[in-house]
C-alpha cells in the first residue's frame, strides 16, 4: 500500500505551454473591407451591362473577356437552328403559365387542394396509429 500513499495535489500539468514554445495557434487574417467592396463594385457593374447588352442586343466587351469558357448570350442565338428556337420559346412559356398559374392561388386555395389531394388517396398512404387505443 505504500505505493499508493503519495498523492500529488493541484491541476494537472501539461507539457509544451504557450510559455515554453508550444504550439501557438494562428490567427485567421481578415479580408480587408475595401478588396471585397471593389469585387463587390466589379459585379454589380458586370451584371448592369450585361442586362442592358440584353435590352440592347449587343455584347460588352468586359463580360466576354471575363467569362472566356463560357459563350456570350446573344452569341448563342445565331447558332440555335429554329428547332431549338422554337422549343426554347414554347419552354419559356410554358413557364410563364405555370409562374401566372401559382401566383393567382392563394395560400388558402393551396391548402384546400393539398387536402383534397390527400384525401383522393388510399389508405395505404395514412400515417399509422402508434400506441395503444
Amino acid at each position: 500500500m505504500a505505493d499508493y500513499d503519495f498523492r500529488p495535489g493541484g491541476s494537472l500539468k501539461l507539457k509544451g505551454g504557450v510559455a515554453d514554445g508550444g504550439i501557438v495557434k494562428k490567427k485567421k487574417k481578415s479580408k480587408s473591407k475595401s478588396k471585397l467592396d471593389d469585387v463587390n463594385e466589379r459585379d454589380r457593374e458586370r451584371l448592369k451591362e450585361l442586362l442592358l447588352s440584353e435590352d440592347m442586343g449587343s455584347t460588352p466587351a468586359s463580360a466576354s473577356g471575363s467569362n472566356r469558357g463560357s459563350p456570350s448570350p446573344s452569341n448563342g442565338n445565331e447558332r440555335k437552328t429554329d428547332a431549338e428556337r422554337r422549343f426554347e420559346e414554347a419552354q419559356r412559356r410554358r413557364l410563364l403559365g405555370k409562374v401566372a398559374k401559382i401566383a393567382n392561388k392563394t395560400h388558402k386555395d393551396r391548402v384546400n387542394e393539398f387536402n383534397a389531394k390527400l384525401e383522393s388517396l388510399s389508405e395505404h398512404h395514412d400515417i399509422p396509429k402508434v400506441g395503444p387505443g
